[in-house]
């Protein structure tokens, strides 16, 4: 990124030390494999202090909150449908995070 200065939240997103992300899950516009991706990576990961759910929505809240009030109203839905999978794909119930 030359020229460029780079956000910490930006590097924290692509090179987690907590978990491996699949490259550009957050982009998708399916919930459903937002969610299972970040399932399989918080499963997977060996590096993560929390429990698995946990590193997941961790992870999703932490993407959502980074982009703020730039993040487009469709963009939002989608990711916090993906939330609501990840309950689901975790038996969690609606409201825990």
């Amino acid at each position: 990124m030359a020229g460029r200065k780079r956000k910490w939240s930006a590097e924290v997103t692509e090179h987690s030390d907590a978990l491996e992300l699949e490259d550009h899950v957050f982009e998708s516009d399916d919930p459903g494999h937002i969610a299972a991706s970040l399932k399989r990576s918080a499963e997977a990961s060996d590096k993560r202090k929390a429990e698995p759910f946990r590193s997941a929505m961790s992870m999703l809240s932490f993407y959502i909150n980074r982009a703020g009030k730039n993040l487009p109203e469709d963009r939002k839905a989608v990711l916090e449908a993906a939330k609501d999978e990840l309950r689901r794909l975790f038996g969690r119930a609606e409201q825990q995070d």
